[in-house]
């Protein structure tokens, strides 16, 4: 199929095959995908800049079939996601600035693709070895709690960081938290977002749990609420830079609306640590395939 806004010819049938993966892992586990779905899309021969855009415009339909269904049911705290849009909106902004900066200086697929690796294996390996950490702590317990978290004692720390304004988060059973530190992790996945074309799920659920506090489950559903806002004011800005080919978005998100709601009604019959162990190799995976994309492209060479 031709698509003329990015000048492609891709079969229509591995993006709605590509979107249905995605939308059930993105479900599932509280992230748009762009981790997985960009370096797959490159390797489809997307440009680089369309693969940033279209990949926001794909995720953000999808992400309101996900946030709806963990809302139903209870997963999502909306006074916790609203309050992170603000950061967010402002880091999407500067990371799109910084992808025009890159594609001037003609370096933007060598530089995002190093990011890319070592932000996601940087990510998997951590949570990996948290997640078996407390599996261990729930299967040794007599009473096991449905969302041991080993690393809790950071999100304790941070929580009593006291610099006003504080604010109570009582769906999230966060008595009170400093609003600068959920500005601060809105900004910095925000301009991932913008940067890679991601919905910076990948990184903002794993925050959500181990800076903020939030229950496992509670950090799925607020973090695919707040990524159809961020993905959205990602998708617009975007379109006026030229970079979103929304063909090619509105036939991924044929399979990855059905993919979004299977995903988000499985999460209801696993605990925290095991949604958090399982989570940790999409990262790794992601970054083997745009390994694999920026070598076969010849952009990395050893």
């Amino acid at each position: 199929m031709y698509f003329p806004i990015s000048d492609v010819h891709i079969s229509a049938i591995a993006l709605a095959f590509l979107g249905l993966v995605v939308g059930i892992l993105g479900g599932f586990f509280g992230v748009g995908g762009g981790f997985l779905a960009g370096p797959m899309m490159y390797v489809l021969g997307i440009p680089m800049n369309y693969v940033v855009g279209t990949d926001l415009a794909h995720m953000a339909g999808k992400s309101v079939v996900a946030a709806k269904r963990h809302r139903t049911l209870g997963h999502v705290d909306m006074k916790l996601g609203f309050l992170m849009v603000f950061g967010t909106i402002i880091g999407i902004e500067l990371g799109a600035q910084f992808v025009e900066y890159l594609q001037s200086w003609q370096c933007l697929e060598l530089v995002n693709g190093v990011i890319y690796i070592a932000v996601l294996v940087s990510i998997s390996l951590f949570v990996m070895w948290e997640s078996r950490q407390s599996i261990n702590i729930q299967e040794t317990d007599v009473l096991p709690a449905k969302d041991a978290i080993s690393f809790e004692s950071v999100s304790k720390r941070i929580q009593a960081f006291n610099v006003p304004p504080m604010i109570n988060l009582p769906n999230s059973g966060i008595k009170s938290i400093s609003l600068w530190v959920i500005l601060f992790v809105g900004i910095f996945t925000g301009f991932l977002a913008g940067l890679l074309g991601v919905g910076g799920g990948f990184i903002r659920m794993p925050a959500l749990v181990y800076l903020i506090g939030c229950p496992t489950h509670v950090a799925v559903g607020t973090d695919l609420f707040e990524i159809v806002i961020s993905a959205s004011y990602g998708t617009i800005t975007h379109s006026l830079k030229g970079n979103v080919d929304i063909m090619i978005a509105l036939v991924m998100h044929t399979g990855a609306a059905i993919g979004a709601s299977l995903g988000a009604s499985l999460t209801k019959y696993l605990a925290g640590p095991k949604i958090r162990f399982y989570f940790s190799f999409l990262p790794l995976i992601g970054a083997l395939l745009m390994i694999y994309a920026l070598i076969s492209e010849g952009v990395l060479t050893f």
